[in-house]
């Protein structure tokens, strides 16, 4: 019996060691803290760089700024204009917070006088990235990286 648990023992120090060493041979990065989505946390601009997990074609852009103070948001995109011209979109923001989903983002427009086509349940948010999924259709996906600056904008000025 004691030869069995001398065994035992050794089998189980080994797979222990193997194990271990093959944690040691995979490098992780280290994940991004997640942030408490507020206002504050997204405010600032954000480039879309997927959707529905598939880079944005070539020459395309969407660029979103949040302001935080007043929960307005200026977008400039190039989805469905000529020439390259920014596309300016303003408008309105706010965060719910849902019991069982968390945050949810949802917005208006200023001049075309209507909601969002989607809220937004936030599934992601750190630093430098955030990930949106529709609430009413969870394929539709979309993510963010944070921008120091809105190339499109200096056009406008």
């Amino acid at each position: 019996m004691n030869i069995v648990r001398k065994m035992m023992v050794v089998a189980l120090a080994a797979v222990s060691l193997l194990a271990v060493s093959c944690n040691k041979n995979e490098q992780t990065e280290p994940q991004e803290p997640q942030l408490e989505v507020t206002a504050h946390s997204i405010s600032g601009s954000w480039e879309l760089v997927k959707w529905n997990e598939s880079a944005l074609a070539d020459g395309t852009y969407v660029y979103i700024n949040f302001v935080r103070n007043d929960r307005t948001y200026t977008m400039y995109q190039n989805l469905d204009s000529f020439n390259n011209v920014p596309h300016v979109i303003t408008g309105s923001y706010y965060i719910d917070t849902d019991v069982e989903l968390g945050a949810v983002i949802r917005g208006n427009y200023d001049h075309d006088s209507g909601d969002w086509a989607h809220r937004y349940i936030v599934k992601s948010l750190t630093a430098s990235t955030m990930v949106w999924v529709a609430k009413d259709d969870e394929t539709f996906i979309q993510e963010f990286k944070r921008v120091d600056s809105i190339p499109a904008a200096q056009v406008e000025d």
